[in-house]
């Protein structure tokens, strides 16, 4: 890498922290909100599992009822209602099982399905936060290097002026050379406020990204090399990034689980097949004759109840409700269809748009670094006749301003190469 000749502004505290790209996008990675939230419905999915499995299994459960009568009631030694005032108590035991329904075995099937598909969102919401980021970092490199070319040139024409000022006082240069440069001064100035609101604005941005409220930190380049070419000349390069790209898998997903929502609603033209079984017992008190009612025990023991059930239900007619399910299901996969049609032309456009940008910045940033020597002889001559007289100071001080743009252009250059290389290796990170 060659060397630039850049003399860095550093506005930073000494115990300033600083960031490269990788650290940035592993902290969103972990931090972000929307990940954060995938991730959530991923373990909310995993339960649903448990819960599904769960419909497999009986249900038990457990009862006591404490009652009192007053007035007109049945005694229970004669079986003949009389004018008693009792107390009730009852106590039960149940359990159901459906031994066979279709719609439970598939819920475990779809709930799975469910599994997988926020998983494949959970990879997409990581993506999509990764390419801000992205984005935005190099927004903000780009503002940066660009506020330091400023910077530069400043420092740079004020040295100018004040050497042209002595030089007017002994007579060597006209004073029409000084006010040329400060008038040179003034607009670069000017351009320096917006460089640094530009620059200001893409922190901001970049924080936002990273979902940090806190400006503790410095954003930094760290040494990348630059990508081959031959992966963008692959035919297949298109497919195979679409085929693996998290967007895609997650629609291909959510086909599968309308899919099975047909199966379920279908499963609604099913029989049912449940059994249940039950027992209870209960104790029975006429109030106020203590004398006629039977013991605690002895009832608890001679009133005990068993009982068991099978059942066999079969659907005839559900006013229609079975055969819409499965028409809005019906529906509901070709429209996830074309959902899927949709994301594929907005992924082939973003991948074709990334090869484009990497093919056309690549080759820009080839045409800058092949010229960049004959760039920088040509500063080093106009600067050498500057000192000899040979040519004015806003001659020179537009070649300065030319060379340092130049070295501008080569960063930004190859820092828009780099980008699409980061840009790509997101959109590549499947499963």
């Amino acid at each position: 890498m060659k060397n630039f000749i850049f003399l860095f502004f550093v506005g930073l505290y000494p115990a300033q922290q600083t960031w490269n790209l990788q650290q940035c996008l592993d902290y969103a990675s972990s931090h972000h909100p929307l990940i954060r939230q995938a991730t959530v419905n991923v373990a909310k999915n995993d339960q649903l599992i448990t819960g599904s499995k769960g419909m497999l299994l009986p249900s038990v459960e457990a009862g006591v009822k404490h009652n009192y009568s007053f007035g007109s009631s049945i005694n229970q030694s004669s079986n003949q209602r009389e004018s008693l005032n009792t107390q009730y108590d009852e106590f039960t035991a149940q359990a159901n099982w459906d031994l066979f329904n279709w719609k439970n075995i598939l819920d475990i099937s779809l709930s799975k399905l469910n599994k997988e598909t926020a998983a494949y969102k959970l990879k997409l919401a990581q993506n999509k936060v990764k390419l801000n980021v992205v984005q935005m970092f190099f927004d903000y490199q780009n503002s940066k290097s660009w506020l330091e070319v400023l910077e530069t040139q400043i420092s740079g024409i004020q040295d100018q002026i004040k050497r042209t000022e002595k030089e007017v006082e002994i007579g060597s240069r006209p004073k029409s050379d000084v006010y040329d440069i400060k008038a040179n001064l003034g607009t670069l100035q000017e351009q320096w406020v917006s460089a640094k609101n530009q620059r200001d604005q893409a922190k901001i941005n970049l924080l936002n990204a990273l979902s940090m409220t806190q400006d503790s930190l410095e954003f930094v380049m760290s040494e990348s090399n630059l990508s081959s070419e031959a992966e963008f000349h692959d035919p297949d390069f298109t497919k195979k990034l679409l085929e693996k790209n998290p967007a895609y898998q997650s629609v291909v997903a959510e086909i599968k689980s309308q899919e099975k929502r047909k199966e379920i609603a279908k499963a609604g033209y099913l029989p049912t097949l449940n059994a249940s079984y039950g027992w209870s017992t209960f104790y029975n008190k006429v109030l106020g004759k203590n004398n006629s009612n039977i013991s605690f025990s002895e009832q608890f023991s001679q009133n005990k109840n068993q009982s068991a059930n099978f059942g066999l239900n079969i659907p005839i007619f559900n006013k229609l409700q079975v055969k819409t399910n499965v028409e809005i299901a019906k529906l509901n996969i070709i429209n996830s269809n074309y959902d899927k049609e949709l994301i594929i032309n907005d992924l082939t456009q973003n991948i074709n748009s990334i090869k484009a940008q990497f093919l056309n910045a690549s080759e820009k940033y080839n045409l800058l670094d092949a010229n960049f020597e004959n760039q920088k002889r040509s500063f080093q001559k106009s600067e050498e006749k500057y000192k000899e007289g040979l040519i004015d100071a806003y001659a020179f001080f537009v070649v300065r301003n030319g060379w340092l743009k130049a070295n501008y252009n080569l960063i930004s250059s190859k820092n828009d190469v780099i980008l699409q290389t980061e840009l790509l290796k997101v959109m590549e990170s499947g499963f």
